[in-house]
């Protein structure tokens, strides 16, 4: 297929989803044109894109103009997220190719860049939403530590439920990464759909709850996992790492939450142990951690596959979130023992107890972590299942699979409504 992708940044290792399905689909034949918001810092992620990319049309996209983009959708019923990159020079890049009639499908990257999709007017579309952002700012205004990300969640709250419910009458096919992120946009699409009338719509406006239910369809992450292999590294006694992106609000809370109320339990019994949080952007909340001797905070590091890989288990406490955890599939592929947050097993198929361990309150994730360092055998044992596990579900090629199948539902969808159009014609001339 002639795939038109498109972003509202660049894809890279670091925004892992797309990047991902980018060199799948091009390893599997399909000929890519990646349209995409950049800026000043995004040569090198472009560079490693040329390589897989038939063609890149890049945008750059100034701070100052995200900031007048969300203004100017402060009075409009437009989500403040997807109202960032949702500036004149990207709609014109879009419809240019558009126009062009050379793309069989039109991939729309996540919330941030769906307002981009209402350009298109000839190319099929598939959006991935990658997870249900209203579900996600819901558990932010119960979660979150921060002052600033519970009340930036409650005014895009009400406007991105009302966007989110509309999805399926803009787009002919949703990805989401989780079930429970599916059942979250055919939620708000039953409740609040019916009473939208979106100002935008294409093809799917007399969708029913049965049609809702085709068009969304998950397509779980993959993991890298020549990458993330088994690396030839001793693992240290009583270490724990916590990776991500820490200025990602609910990494954050994560990490406070760990460092706060997990450790001081397991430091009452083995106040040797270490933690170490990996990830670039810290906020000055995450930095005064390490005024404790025994916390590391590390910021960016070019490579986090050490710091994971040579940790005596990871550790993924979060507060709140949605979707799937890259940093527990990551880990996993590493074979490193995971403890993590029992949410996290709703995006998986994960055994708990063989794959990983899983916990709610701090006194269980003191007792999981405890545990495995108190036990190496089990702790590698656990490892090993976490790899075997992502090797047999969290492929790349399995992912662009199902993604392949969502397109070809989404071509289907809009030739079928062509043909019903045509048929119609036909009837009311031969009146």
């Amino acid at each position: 297929m002639n795939i038109l992708f498109i972003s509202a940044y660049v894809p890279s290792p670091i925004r892992v989803r797309p990047y991902g399905f980018i060199r799948a689909l091009a390893q599997r034949g399909h000929r890519i044109t990646l349209v995409c918001g950049a800026n000043a810092d995004d040569g090198p992620a472009l560079n490693a894109l040329r390589d897989i990319c038939a063609r890149i049309v890049t945008v750059y996209v100034s701070k100052t103009e995200m900031l007048w983009n969300a203004l100017r959708a402060l009075p409009s019923d437009l989500p403040l997220q997807a109202a960032l990159s949702f500036g004149q020079r990207l709609r014109d890049a879009v419809r240019t190719e558009d126009r062009s009639g050379r793309y069989d499908i039109a991939h729309i990257e996540h919330l941030r860049a769906s307002a981009l999709g209402y350009a298109l007017m000839r190319t099929p579309a598939v959006l991935d939403s990658v997870d249900s952002i209203s579900l996600l700012f819901e558990r932010a205004l119960r979660g979150s530590p921060s002052l600033k990300s519970r009340a930036l969640a409650l005014l895009d709250l009400a406007r991105t439920r009302a966007y989110e419910a509309r999805y399926t009458r803009h787009f002919e096919q949703i990805i989401v990464s989780s079930p429970e992120d599916a059942w979250a946009l055919r939620t708000l699409r039953r409740h609040l759909g019916p009473s939208l009338q979106p100002k935008a719509q294409r093809w799917l406006t007399d969708a029913n709850d049965d049609d809702t239910q085709e068009a969304i369809t998950v397509v779980p992450n993959g993991v890298d996992l020549n990458y993330f292999a088994p690396q030839p590294v001793a693992r240290e006694s009583a270490t724990i790492v916590f990776s991500g992106k820490m200025s990602y609000h609910a990494n954050e809370a994560a990490a406070l939450h760990l460092v706060r109320d997990i450790m001081p339990l397991v430091w009452a019994r083995r106040p040797e142990t270490r933690v170490v949080i990996a990830g670039s952007a810290p906020p000055p909340s995450v930095r005064a951690l390490a005024a404790d001797r025994r916390v590391t905070v590390t910021g960016y590091l070019d490579d986090l596959r050490p710091a994971i890989a040579g940790a005596t288990l990871a550790v993924a406490p979060l507060r709140y979130g949605v979707g799937i955890q890259n940093k527990v599939l990551e880990a996993m592929a590493l074979a490193t023992p995971v403890v993590a947050a029992r949410q996290v097993s709703r995006a998986l198929h994960a055994v708990e107890g063989r794959d990983l361990l899983l916990a709610d309150q701090p006194h269980e994730y003191a007792n999981a972590i405890l545990s495995l360092m108190d036990d190496p055998q089990r702790a590698a044992a656990i490892g090993a299942a976490g790899r075997r596990y992502v090797e047999q579900y969290h492929t790349w090629d399995a992912a662009a699979e199902r993604l392949e199948w969502a397109y070809s539902a989404a071509i289907e969808s809009v030739q079928q409504h062509n043909d019903n159009t045509t048929t119609q014609a036909q009837l009311r001339g031969a009146r």
